[in-house]
Order: structure tokens, then C-alpha cells, then sequence
């Protein structure tokens, strides 16, 4: 199954970061921090404006990105977490 965003959303797929300190302490769910990052697997066609003309969206599907903390909204799509959130809610593009 594949998701198509629409309009200016996009779809990303969550990237968890490390569950073991350096030190090796396995961090327990309950004390991780949500995670900011991911990989973008899908765009949509951009938001429509009212000059009837398709605003485009700046990210591009395969680039990793940060996300304010509480964006979005979680699915779970065959066993992977994904997050399907507005451009706006991008804060930034890690190269």
C-alpha cells in the first residue's frame, strides 16, 4: 500500500533515533523524547492558490528532514511508522 498526500502535505517516514546511549543504557520508550527527523517518501502537488495557480513544495521526496515536535499526524503502514504532516511544519532540510 502506498499513501498520496494531497494539496501541500507530505508524507514522511520516522526516523527513531539510537535506543542505547553511548555508554550502553537501552533507554526505555517511556523516557524517549519524541523523535524530530525523517525521510520524505511522498509529496503532494502542492496548495492551490487563490489565483487558482499551484503553489509547489519546497522538499523533495528521498530528503530527511526536522519537524516541529508535535506535527502531523502518525499511521502505521505495514509495520512502519510514517507522519503525515503540512510543509509548513518543516523546520529545515539536513544535507
Amino acid at each position: 500500500m502506498s499513501i498520496r498526500p494531497l494539496g501541500d502535505k507530505i508524507v514522511i517516514e520516522i526516523i527513531d533515533d539510537a535506543e542505547q546511549t553511548s555508554g550502553g543504557i537501552f533507554i526505555p520508550d517511556s523516557a524517549k523524547e519524541k523523535p524530530q527527523k525523517g525521510k520524505v517518501v511522498a509529496v503532494g502537488n502542492g496548495r492551490t492558490l487563490d489565483s487558482g495557480e499551484k503553489e509547489p513544495v519546497e522538499v523533495k521526496v528521498g530528503e530527511i528532514v526536522l519537524y516541529a515536535k508535535y506535527a502531523g499526524t502518525d499511521i502505521k503502514v505495514d509495520n512502519v511508522m510514517y507522519k503525515i504532516l503540512s510543509v509548513k511544519d518543516v523546520l529545515g532540510i539536513l544535507e
